[in-house]
């Protein structure tokens, strides 16, 4: 472990990177994908699983910790490791999406924004300073700047303007965020679906020479083919020697396609939120449970499979627990996810080092493709 937060690219293969982000609390490899522990808990796992499964790093959220149970109790707890017990790195989003997509009558002008809370209507306001500070008292090891985060489609006009607040909010998360060794602070690229907006977001925040950078804004319901496109464009104006974050993203092959690009790492609620929906996926694609064709399926999703999710409960029974509503189906298909998402992270990773990365995805794309037929 290193006392000071560093990037290390240790192999490429093509545009996929295989590096190493070292911190005091841990080191991460990458490309990752990050769990999603919006309020301090991936939801339906213990973070024991979440570890033993190959997790490096947790997400954690501003939004939701600064309303319940709020981030100066979480810092008089011992922070947001000692709170949930998870003492490896943790990256915490600053709220921004979430006061888009979740806050009632908000109000955003060049100070921050104004918000009533989704729980209780309770007014509260987030600046690029206030989210730093509420970062710093969760005690996160990777932190991220404020943006405006809107959806698409937008008017240019609009899409501009957010990207440009988005830029100066940079810069004052930059200034609150100042020198904190072990840490590092993320930019974020804004500009929509407009390359032109995009490659000036990212210039210029290339230009305040941060520890990383995210690419934010998109998995918001654009095709797959813009936001790849998007990434196509944007990337080659980032720093190649820092790592890059691909925001919100997403499906299995998302990431694959991403990592293509140059993408490090990775978060989505998709995995855990799948699970509790009773879709399942698997190195043969997406098992929806629910379907009544798995009610006498006595296989299990995954024979092979390290993880006893996976390979020790059969189709039959997991169908049965999602028809009955049962709180053991969210928690045995989220382990199940997660356990698949990081799977496939290793093959990347490996894929990578060997220099086998494209064939790799073929076959991972065309095991999807092919899909897994019940033989009943």
């Amino acid at each position: 472990m290193s006392q000071h937060f560093q990037f290390q690219l240790t192999a490429t293969d093509g545009l996929a990177r295989r590096g190493e982000i070292t911190m005091p609390r841990g080191n991460v490899r990458t490309p990752a994908f990050m769990p999603v522990g919006t309020a301090g808990t991936v939801k339906a796992m213990y973070l024991d699983q979440v570890r033993d499964l190959g997790s490096d790093i947790i997400l954690g959220n501003v939004y939701h910790l600064m309303l319940r149970p709020g981030a100066e109790r979480v810092a008089r707890l011992g922070g947001l490791h000692e709170f949930a017990r998870w003492p490896h790195p943790i990256l915490t989003d600053s709220g921004g999406f979430q006061v888009m997509s979740l806050a009632a009558l908000r109000k955003l002008d060049e100070k921050g924004v104004k918000f009533r809370s989704h729980l209780d209507g309770s007014e509260h306001a987030l600046t690029p300073e206030r989210s730093i500070e509420i970062q710093g008292l969760l005690d996160s090891d990777i932190q991220m700047q404020l943006d405006e985060c809107i959806r698409l489609p937008a008017e240019r006009a609009e899409i501009e303007r957010a990207m440009e607040m988005s830029l100066r909010w940079a810069e004052r998360c930059a200034v609150a965020f100042g020198d904190q060794p072990g840490k590092a602070m993320f930019g974020i690229v804004q500009g929509g679906d407009l390359i032109d907006l995009r490659i000036r977001s990212a210039e210029r925040l290339a230009a305040m020479d941060l520890k990383g950078y995210a690419v934010g804004g998109l998995a918001v319901g654009e095709p797959q083919a813009v936001m790849l496109a998007t990434l196509d464009e944007t990337l080659p104006v980032l720093p190649t020697k820092k790592p890059r974050y691909l925001m919100g993203v997403g499906t299995p092959q998302d990431i694959l396609r991403s990592v293509a690009r140059g993408i490090d790492m990775f978060d989505c609620v998709m995995p855990t939120r799948s699970g509790r929906h009773g879709l399942a996926f698997t190195r043969f694609g997406k098992v929806n449970l629910k379907n009544a064709r798995h009610a006498e399926d006595s296989r299990p999703l995954d024979e092979t499979s390290d993880c006893p999710a996976s390979r020790d409960y059969s189709r039959a029974y997991l169908h049965h627990l999602v028809r009955a509503n049962e709180a053991l189906a969210s928690m045995l298909l989220t382990w199940n996810n997660l356990a698949y998402y990081q799977s496939l992270m290793a093959g990347i990773r490996a894929a990578i080092e060997g220099g086998q990365f494209e064939a790799f995805a073929a076959q991972t794309e065309e095991d999807w493709a092919r899909g897994d037929i019940s033989p009943l």
